[in-house]
């Protein structure tokens, strides 16, 4: 599959490692493929990203991940749905934070690299790389450029696509701004 990777999507999964490095994530994760993402200039991907005005709400973005991470890694909508059975996760956090400190339940960690040295990625990660195969297929493609990973990572549900939806960007949104109009594919 790595093979069909153009230079820029390449780019956008060794700018993932570098974040996840610089983060001290012991994997790589959909969140640290999207910040590579807008690092990207002049790619099909960025050009999607600036229109929907996503890359001026960097900070934005990252406030985001944090709160996330700091929840644990669950969504608005994995907490909406707790909330739905009487489960309050902001009290909870409360609680742990009271008795074991400020970001005790903060994913993230040392490191726990093989011998190697190279950061895993996740199985999410893994799972968004697959998609952006799929989507390229789709819409008949022979590379995988950083605008499949793109759709991938608005495609898959989870906390990625969440906040890109949170600042307008849906699968549907960013295919207009990348593609205009309807795809081949759809």
């Amino acid at each position: 599959m790595f093979e069909r990777f153009t230079k820029g999507a390449r780019g956008v999964v060794t700018g993932a490692v570098g974040h996840s490095e610089r983060m001290g994530a012991d994997t790589v994760t959909d969140e640290h493929l999207l910040l590579a993402l807008l690092d990207q200039r002049g790619t099909r991907a960025s050009f999607a990203l600036a229109a929907l005005g996503v890359t001026d709400r960097r900070e934005s973005l990252e406030g985001a991940f944090a709160e996330a991470r700091r929840r644990g890694g669950l969504t608005k909508a994995d907490a909406d749905a707790l909330a739905g059975i009487g489960i309050d996760v902001g009290e909870i956090i409360s609680k742990v934070e009271e008795a074991h400190g400020e970001g005790a339940m903060r994913l993230g960690g040392k490191p726990k690299r093989w011998w190697s040295g190279h950061r895993g990625f996740t199985p999410a990660a893994k799972a968004t790389l697959e998609k952006s195969l799929r989507i390229a297929l789709g819409r008949g493609d022979r590379h995988i450029g950083d605008e499949h990973l793109l759709l991938a990572l608005t495609a898959r549900p989870g906390l990625v696509s969440e906040v890109l939806a949170d600042h307008g960007a849906t699968y549907e949104t960013v295919e207009r701004a990348m593609f205009g109009g309807l795809s081949e594919a759809s």
